[in-house]
């Protein structure tokens, strides 16, 4: 029995290391777990592909993935930076603060941390350095703040744990709200201290009729978080439902109010849109048949009883899993990584006590990380891309702010009730 699951750790690996796509690395090694390894019919893999898509919670994906282009495609994206450097711009730092919270503002509409660096930093990089911030300050914050496209919700991430877990989904995205807030306010108060300490030059404080101004334009492009959470949170409809009302409201302001976006941009953004969605797609589908391997194995049961064997603690369990979880960030993307790991955490959340929403928001927290750690951080590569820097480079450049983000981390790992805090005030 070892022997097999060796094989099949070995043909996973294998097929990773050889830079197989993902989806198809995972379909594969499932499929040969599941005919060669359990003896089952290979018509029974056909029935798990199809299950795996035929899940109501893949829509609030799809939809959303859709605002995001739409957004991107119009002109939502500069008026949100336009209203955080109003309210900021002033202070020292204040241009980066500005991209941090623009970053926190596109997070609550798009859900996607690499939608988020392509939007927000494709455009505040060169700003910031137009404006004398030093470069590796600037591709640093603007690399890193992203990951609230995935913490603060919508996020992609959260709608697939819930999906393998069954939480709620709208309890798990209040989980997301105060940690946020926290990695914004520590960017932010980073972002304050560095740039006095240098002594940029900061831009003048905007009159109230200017500012005032400047909101007002960029009005309809701030109430669609208001709307999207408002419309969840007062019962007026639900998450999915909220996807498809931020899609329809994106459309129409960029169409028809701000005038930015024409029709004939409308099938150049849903073929965009429904690209990514099937590249989302086929990994949710291979991962469900690897999954349907671990389970008729038991291969959850077992870890999870290996581990309660070795280990009492539920902090040390959680340490243990941050470290696991950095680790695994660093090599594959979070849409599979969520999918796979999830169903084998499962059964030891149960073991030791440790609420499913707490560790829903630390899995992504961590998995998000990922996107800004080499060989594979994505986020890496398109800051690298934007300010013309390699590799080595942009890493050095994220080094202070993934200290400020493993230490948010380490906070909320021992502090759940933080983390729990919001749903349970709503839901009790």
């Amino acid at each position: 029995m070892e022997s097999s699951y060796l094989i099949i750790a070995a043909i996973l690996l294998g097929c990773l290391a050889a830079t197989v796509p993902v989806f198809i690395a995972l379909f594969f090694t499932g499929l040969v777990g599941l005919v060669w390894m359990v003896g089952i019919d290979p018509q029974i893999v056909i029935e798990v592909l199809y299950r795996s898509m035929d899940k109501f919670a893949l829509i609030v994906v799809l939809f959303f993935v859709l605002c995001g282009n739409i957004m991107t495609t119009g002109s939502i994206v500069q008026k949100l930076i336009k209203a955080a450097n109003v309210l900021v711009g002033f202070l020292p730092g204040g241009l980066a603060i500005a991209g941090v919270l623009a970053c926190g503002f596109f997070g609550a509409i798009s859900g996607s941390a690499v939608a988020t660096v392509v939007a927000i930093g494709g455009f505040m990089i060169p700003a910031l350095i137009k404006n004398h911030y030093d470069e590796k300050f600037s591709i640093g914050i603007m690399t890193t703040a992203p990951i609230l496209g995935i913490v603060i919700p919508p996020s992609i991430s959260m709608i697939l744990y819930a999906m393998v877990t069954n939480d709620s989904l709208e309890a798990l995205f209040l989980t997301g709200f105060i940690p946020g807030l926290m990695i914004m306010g520590a960017f932010s108060l980073y972002a304050y201290v560095t740039c006095r300490r240098q002594k940029l030059p900061t831009a003048p404080r905007p009159t109230g009729r200017e500012a005032l101004a400047v909101l007002r334009e960029s009005g309809w492009a701030l109430t669609l978080p208001v709307l999207i959470f408002g419309g969840i949170y007062s019962g007026l409809f639900t998450a999915n439902e909220a996807a498809v009302v931020a899609c329809v409201y994106a459309f129409i302001v960029e169409v028809f109010i701000h005038k930015d976006m024409r029709l004939r941009d409308v099938k150049k953004v849903t073929v965009a849109s429904a690209v990514t969605s099937a590249s989302l797609l086929v990994i949710v589908a291979g991962a469900s048949v690897f999954g349907e391997y671990l389970t008729f194995e038991q291969i959850p049961d077992q870890i999870a009883s290996a581990v309660v064997a070795n280990i009492q603690s539920p902090w040390v369990f959680l340490l243990a899993v941050n470290c696991l979880l950095l680790v695994i960030g660093m090599f594959m993307d979070i849409i599979s990584a969520t999918l796979i790991l999830t169903p084998i955490f499962l059964p030891l959340l149960d073991q030791f006590g440790i609420n499913t929403l707490h560790f829903g928001l630390l899995m992504t927290i961590n998995l998000g990380i990922g996107y800004c750690t080499p060989p594979l951080g994505v986020s890496l590569y398109i800051a690298g891309a934007v300010a013309d820097r390699d590799l080595l480079y942009v890493v050095r450049a994220v080094l202070p702010f993934l200290l400020i983000q493993l230490v948010i981390l380490l906070i909320l790992t021992f502090w759940a009730d933080l983390v729990l805090f919001l749903p349970r005030l709503v839901y009790g």
